[in-house]
């Protein structure tokens, strides 16, 4: 197939891009920079210059795609405008192929809000963070068009090593007496690997069902404080026991945003294994973690 990627440089569209290559796809990705376009070619995939801010100037290259995965996103306060903008261009572009095109959106956890003690599933009613509110109208947007045959992922905390939502455990485990932890040691996030992530998106891509959400998920929910204690013993932070910070501190840091971090939540990718027969492989984080270098 022909798989255009936005965002294909990112944390996770990097390795689906990666991934679609390694599959016999050929892949093109949106590319803002040389060094954007650089990355994109050592990937093996055929850069595009352009920006998602600015669609129309771009918007000619998906005259031949079969597929989209719209794996862009920062954490800029007008970020919902400009996707509302990219799929107003987008979506009327793809419509004009004879063949309706697959588009995959990248939806995520903290769509789902707290969860408690029962793993979210497909079909758990949304509550976003605010600050992430913007995304349901987006996803139901692109799951209902007639236009393309739209899918969404919904990828648990992603990471890969000491990288992803993991980098700044390890940060403070290498520079600080403590690790920080965000609203208190039994906070728990649902997990998965970046590759084991980008194999699922790639599944998606080929045999998803339109109309169809799945949940990135390879560990349903681990607690940040076995995260936290796992790094602090890999490099013998002085305290093993976790410092812990409080959401408003979080916000001041980083921005309204990082609320995500104190969600307790448990989620399923059942469905994406019943389904689609995706085999996460990266499934003891904190096996990864002693294993580190």
């Amino acid at each position: 197939m022909r798989v255009f990627v936005l965002g294909g440089t990112g944390s996770i569209g990097a390795p689906v891009v990666r991934a679609l290559v390694a599959r016999g796809h050929a892949v093109s990705a949106l590319a803002r920079s040389e060094r954007s376009a650089r990355r994109l070619a050592e990937l093996g995939a055929a850069p595009i210059a352009g920006d998602i801010r600015a669609p129309e100037t771009w918007i000619a290259a998906v005259a031949g795609i079969d597929a989209v995965v719209q794996a862009a996103l920062d954490f800029a306060s007008d970020m919902g405008p400009i996707e509302a903008r990219l799929l107003d261009g987008l979506l009327p572009a793809l419509a004009a192929r004879p063949r309706k095109a697959r588009f995959v959106y990248t939806g995520g956890c903290w769509l789902y809000g707290a969860t408690g003690g029962s793993a979210a599933t497909e079909d758990t009613p949304f509550d976003p963070l605010p600050a992430f509110a913007w995304m349901v109208p987006h996803l139901t947007r692109v799951l209902s068009s007639g236009e393309v045959a739209g899918m969404v992922i919904h990828p648990a905390m992603v990471y890969d090593g000491g990288d992803g939502v993991f980098a700044r455990f390890a940060e403070d485990a290498a520079g600080r007496a403590a690790v920080r932890v965000v609203g208190g040691e039994g906070v728990r996030w649902p997990l998965v690997h970046r590759e084991d992530l980008a194999l699922l998106y790639a599944l998606v891509v080929e045999d998803g069902t339109p109309g169809s959400s799945y949940n990135g998920v390879a560990v349903d929910g681990l607690a940040v404080g076995k995260i936290a204690r796992s790094f602090a013993a890999r490099y013998r932070t002085p305290r093993a026991v976790p410092e812990v910070m409080s959401v408003e501190d979080v916000v001041a840091e980083r921005g309204e945003w990082a609320r995500g971090y104190a969600l307790d939540q448990s989620l399923s990718g059942g469905k994406a294994r019943r389904e689609l027969g995706w085999e996460p492989r990266h499934l003891d984080p904190e096996a990864e973690i002693r294993s580190l270098a």
